[in-house]
């Protein structure tokens, strides 16, 4: 197959949860098929990015935007969405909206150069014609919507939660009326499959999350002695800010009474002020680090205290996959194939939460029981097998079209 993969943002360097799942199918799909990565991105041209991403993807394609990101001064990045708020989509989508992009995407989407093309997100669905030339798959790596209705609740002061309304008010219209322009979409869940449901059963397939097995390999369960609790997540996202401060202002306290050389590891890029400030006696912000396999494997305990979020969390997995034992809410491990009081903890109540991490961190042989059935379960999801599974949705979707332009 000649395979078109359209994304949003930057896909490289792989350090957050849609770029891992991507990134992991992207790499087995191309063993097989010609793929071409269409990488458009904020900001000025970043040759270094461009020229690496070649390297992993040979013949990608690469635009700048120009219009501000991530990276661009907080002032600038305000003044850019008062430009967007008017309009009908919301910002999440409207950022990455581009006239040049839009051209490009047209050109090779009507060239007969791809079989079939991916949306890799929503937030690239604005710059595909509403009529589709090439078979095209949109791949939706969380339920929109439903994310950004569960962030409508937080926000860290009143004007945040006011934005984070408006976004989600806007996001419950826009999403299902983009969903409809593609000819397939896979879901990242069986729970999230049921939250789109605008969409016939026909037209979605759910392609779960994988693990990188070889790489998060925990056959060898080791010993842990030190009691330490470990996060790990991208730092400047609102569901970790707001899972982790919720974990230290009622969780932790518990925990130290019973266990108090405990020793919180908050693990991940770009930490938020908020975060920075919990940092303590107690518990270690560490911002960027090379790589959190040396942070898993001196684990005792890792925690996934989410009360917002959507899509499923590869952090999760990638702990089971050492051998981890994983004390997880009930949203945090959302839509993943896991067992609770088998390969997993799963608990809301936040004395439950403490008393469950102290029971593991007092009990070695009740956390290599959990590590041990967790390595069984994810076994099972390696990327290669979900890679194939995404292969057959591609392919189903280029048949399914030839079949409606050529009826019998």
């Amino acid at each position: 197959m000649r395979v078109l993969w359209v994304k949003a943002g930057k896909l490289l360097p792989v350090h957050t949860g849609g770029r891992i799942r991507s990134y992991n199918i992207l790499r087995h799909l191309a063993t097989q098929h010609h793929v071409t990565i269409f990488s458009y991105y904020q900001g000025k041209q970043d040759r270094s990015y461009d020229e690496e991403l070649n390297q992993h993807f040979p013949n990608s394609v690469c635009i700048a935007t120009g219009a501000p990101g991530n990276g661009s001064p907080r002032l600038q990045r305000t003044l850019h969405y008062l430009t967007k708020v008017c309009l009908p989509a919301p910002y999440a989508v409207s950022q990455f909206n581009s006239k040049a992009v839009r051209r490009a995407l047209r050109h090779y989407l009507r060239s007969s150069r791809f079989d079939v093309a991916v949306c890799d997100f929503l937030a690239a669905t604005l710059n595909f014609p509403s009529q589709l030339p090439t078979p095209t798959v949109l791949f939706q790596h969380n339920v929109e919507a439903m994310l950004w209705q569960r962030q409508s609740r937080g926000g860290e002061n009143l004007i945040a939660r006011l934005g984070f309304r408006l976004e989600a008010a806007k996001m419950k219209r826009y999403e299902p009326l983009a969903i409809r322009k593609f000819d397939h979409v896979v879901a990242v869940s069986e729970s999230d499959r049921r939250g789109m449901w605008e969409v016939p059963d026909d037209r979605i397939t759910v392609v779960p999350t994988g693990v990188d097995v070889a790489k998060f390999d925990g056959n060898e369960l080791a010993t842990i002695s030190d009691p330490v609790v470990v996060f790990i997540g991208t730092m400047d996202w609102e569901a970790n800010i707001d899972g982790i401060e919720f974990f230290c202002r009622e969780i932790w306290p518990m925990i130290l009474v019973r266990v108090p050389d405990a020793k919180l590891q908050i693990v991940g890029r770009e930490p938020d002020l908020r975060v920075k400030r919990l940092a303590c006696a107690s518990i270690e912000v560490t911002g960027t680090v090379p790589s959190v396999l040396e942070y898993l494997r001196r684990a005792a305990v890792v925690i996934v205290p989410l009360r917002i979020g959507g899509g499923t969390r590869l952090k999760i997995y990638e702990a089971m996959a050492m051998g981890k034992v994983v004390v997880s809410t009930s949203i945090g491990a959302e839509g993943l194939d896991v067992h609770p009081d088998q390969d997993i903890v799963l608990v809301d109540e936040p004395s439950e939460f403490a008393h469950r991490v102290i029971q593991l961190l007092l009990d070695e042989n009740l956390r290599l029981k959990y590590g041990r059935e967790a390595v069984k379960t994810v076994s099972q999801y390696d990327w290669a097998i979900i890679a194939r599974r995404f292969e057959d949705v591609l392919a189903k979707t280029i048949a399914n079209r030839d079949s409606s332009r050529n009826p019998k």
